[in-house]
């Protein structure tokens, strides 16, 4: 059962500004990768479905946050269907986070309040994201739409709140461009969590990285 209710993880995603992301099969590293972006700030973090055996690995992880870091909102990303997006509930995830947008798992996540924030590439899915009750719209793949197409969509619809991924980075250009189109928070991953750092076991490098794109944000805000 999540920790988190969906106003408190779309409350922390609009007060932070950008939600980390990762994937990795080994629990032990991931623990480090938490606790470094923990350390540097953030209080959110998705972890992504991409392996096998990922929800064994969420599991662990979720424990250790409630056990360890008790103030991080772990989610789970990269749900493509309502029995996922059940599964990962059922061990305690915050928030769910799709590249698509499907009834299905609005439905299962509404049913338990868990926050849900599909991937929408269009104004059409956007809007209908919002009739079945999202908060915040995951735009993707952000980098192939860009801000410009966020600062179009506000315009008719100011009360959209969108987080574009795929395509975002730490720096002062790219996310001056975002939020000065209207996002509501980012999500970022490798040019955040990169292999580098995690192939490297580069913590402290990575906590610093976290908290410099946190400051920058509120910064640029």
């Amino acid at each position: 059962m999540a920790r988190f209710t969906r106003i408190e993880v779309a409350q922390k995603m609009e007060e932070q500004g950008m939600v980390p992301l990762f994937y990795h099969p080994n629990i032990e590293l991931g623990k480090k990768i938490l606790k470094a972006c923990y350390d540097g700030g953030s209080r959110l973090m998705e972890f992504t479905n991409r392996g096998d055996y990922a929800h064994e690995v969420f599991r662990e992880l979720n424990k250790y946050c409630e056990a360890e870091l008790p103030e991080m909102i772990m989610g789970v990303g990269s749900v493509t269907d309502a029995g996922a997006a059940s599964l990962y509930m059922q061990l305690g995830a915050n928030f769910v986070v799709t590249p698509v947008m499907r009834e299905d798992i609005a439905i299962s996540c509404n049913r338990k309040k868990v926050l849900w924030s599909p991937g929408c590439a269009s104004l059409t899915e956007i809007c209908k994201a919002e009739e079945l009750g999202c908060e915040i719209v995951k735009l993707f793949p952000g980098g192939t739409y860009g801000p410009g197409f966020v600062a179009a969509i506000k315009g008719p619809q100011p009360w959209t709140r969108i987080m574009p991924t795929g395509g975002v980075s730490p720096t002062r250009e790219n996310l001056e461009g975002w939020f000065k189109a209207g996002v509501t928070c980012v999500g970022m991953g490798s040019k955040l969590i990169s292999k580098d750092i995690v192939n490297g076991e580069k913590y402290a490098e990575l906590q610093t990285a976290v908290s410099d794109a946190l400051a920058l944000i509120k910064e640029i805000r």
